[in-house]
């Protein structure tokens, strides 16, 4: 247990603390920025919600856009799961670059493809008034953020469904085609049964992070769509009405909860071999008309199929292709897709650019900080998950993990509220907590699986040759980790420096990263400047993932 306290620390300060800050002002009766704190809780927030129809029904397009999302990104996300699964041991590490490229590439990067995957002078335009219909105006609407945010949060979901689907048992399927059934009934009756439990965990993640994201709405949507986050965001950094937005966050995290709940229960009745429900659909239907529906199943399911793992791949690598192209266009609109001609001006203008150098500096401070800090925590904690033999060991993990599955908005302002009250705390100290906290679960689950991997034997052999403890560490256990570290730390780096939502709750004048200037200049001038620097980090995030290939292969890194 004493191995996981300083993870459980940190958690405490950086993550815990935060949400009761957030928790504390959702109850104050005064919505003045400079009001007294009051420790007597008071409905006045929720009261206020409650009776604007403008939160209300922002609250509830959000929720709702969440959920279309979800169902979007479940049905792009299983063919590409699929094939991820079938494919020989040699390509798979390449297929699986296809998908962590864009999951491992800024939310703001991706977004700027899709304003340009949907600008009126873009490739989509163009192919509808080919086709013959009137040139739509995709941009700056629902559609224009739904189709970002499933781009965005897919990968989630891909990664998911892989994870059960690789380790199902193969002859399954090939017992049901040996029966008669073909490849739709296959799937129906087969691979989506013993895909559920992947399904469950990837829906919640993808609705979770859809429900609360801000970052897409607001460059996609043109501050023409308003999700509750976008609305967080002003009432707490414009407004200074921190204790409505406080109360907005603590609705926002009801709500996901409740979701994950219906969720769960929701997949729960599709498995009714789990609960010893019988499953009552088959009878439901006649067998003239049951083997009609299979006939017709059958004829155009794997031609669907085909279709969404195009859609897939296209909405995946498309948007980040037009990036690079629109960064050496010659036009100084970043949302401008036609292409006026070569040039490599916005790069040279990067560079000659001090506030740019001086931002990419900060972050690249910024994540190895944090990476350096989430390893000496995660990796005790790891040993003390995998060997501990303390009573709540399982509860402990969870705890862990519990930021993943939690509002990541809801940190943020809770963070920057605590910076106020706590003006000695360095604003660096506080970006670097709430850095770690979203970072460091996923050092986590990498470390355990590798600690849970290790050669005992070999510890034993060295301590029996009279070595001490901490020389086993360093000489025996340590260069058997080695690997796992250094994936951890690339994709932790990663992370970190790609880190918008939270991030810019925290920043200011004299603390600003990258990422966080782009999304600004991306808000308000859209300079081409913007997809200059976003070609730059897909590149850097093509050769961090190169260099966890040499080490793990990719296909491995999502295992461990």
């Amino acid at each position: 247990m004493i191995l996981a306290l300083p993870y459980v620390l940190w958690l405490l300060a950086a993550f815990a603390a935060p949400l009761a800050a957030v928790a504390l002002m959702s109850v104050q009766e005064s919505s003045e920025p400079f009001a007294p704190l009051s420790f007597i809780p008071s409905l006045a927030q929720y009261q206020e919600i409650a009776g604007d129809s403008f939160l209300i029904r922002t609250i509830l397009d959000t929720m709702a856009m969440g959920g279309l999302v979800t169902v979007l990104s479940a049905f792009l996300a299983y063919p590409v799961a699929l094939w991820l699964s079938r494919l020989s041991p040699r390509w798979r590490p390449w297929g699986f670059a296809l998908v962590l490229v864009p999951l491992l590439t800024n939310v703001v990067v991706r977004s700027l493809g899709i304003i340009l995957l949907l600008s009126p002078t873009g490739f989509l335009a163009h192919a509808i008034e080919a086709l013959g219909f009137p040139r739509p105006n995709l941009l700056f609407g629902w559609f224009a953020v739904g189709l970002s945010l499933a781009q965005v949060f897919m990968p989630y979901l891909v990664l998911a469904l892989y994870d059960v689907l690789e380790g199902a048992d193969r002859r399954l399927p090939e017992a049901a085609a040996g029966l008669g059934a073909g490849p739709a009934m296959r799937f129906l009756r087969v691979t989506l049964p013993l895909s559920l439990g992947g399904l469950r965990a990837g829906l919640t993640v993808v609705f979770l992070l859809a429900s609360t994201a801000y970052v897409s709405a607001t460059l996609v949507g043109g501050r023409k769509v308003w999700v509750t986050g976008m609305v967080i965001y002003k009432e707490g950094l414009e407004i200074l009405n921190y204790p409505l937005s406080s109360a907005l966050s603590m609705a926002m995290l009801a709500g996901s909860i409740i979701v994950t709940i219906l969720i769960a229960r929701f997949i729960g009745r599709l498995m009714p071999w789990a609960s010893g429900r019988p499953r009552p659909l088959g009878a439901l239907l006649p067998p003239g008309l049951r083997h009609g529906l299979v006939t017709m199943v059958e004829a155009v399911g794997p031609w669907i199929g085909r279709v969404l793992f195009a859609l897939s791949i296209a909405l995946l690598l498309f948007p980040l292709l037009l990036v690079v192209v629109a960064s050496v266009n010659d036009t100084p609109q970043a949302s401008v897709a036609a292409f006026y001609g070569f040039t490599w001006k916005w790069y040279a203008m990067i560079l000659q650019n001090e506030r740019y150098l001086g931002d990419f500096w900060t972050s690249i401070k910024l994540a190895a900080a944090t990476i350096l800090v989430a390893l000496a925590i995660a990796l005790p904690a790891a040993f003390a998950l995998v060997r501990g033999r303390f009573k709540g060991r399982e509860a402990v993990g969870a705890f862990m993990m519990l930021p993943l599955a939690l509002p990541g908005i809801a940190i943020g302002l809770g963070m920057l509220r605590l910076l106020q009250w706590f003006a000695e705390i360095p604003a660096f100290l506080g970006v670097l907590g709430v850095h770690v906290v979203l970072v460091a679960p996923f050092v986590l689950a990498m470390l355990r699986a590798s600690v849970a991997t290790l050669d005992r034997s070999l510890e034993e052999a060295a301590g029996g040759l009279g070595a001490t403890p901490l020389r086993v560490f360093f000489r025996v256990v340590l260069p058997q980790l080695a690997p796992a570290i250094v994936v951890a730390g690339m994709l932790g780096l990663l992370i970190s420096f790609g880190e918008v939502t939270v991030t810019a709750f925290l920043t200011n004048a004299r603390l600003q990263t990258l990422p966080v200037r782009i999304y600004a200049e991306a808000t308000f001038s859209l300079e081409n400047t913007v997809n200059a620097i976003s070609t730059l980090i897909i590149l850097l995030t093509i050769a961090m993932l190169m260099v966890v290939n040499r080490f793990v292969r990719l296909d491995r890194v999502w295992k461990r």
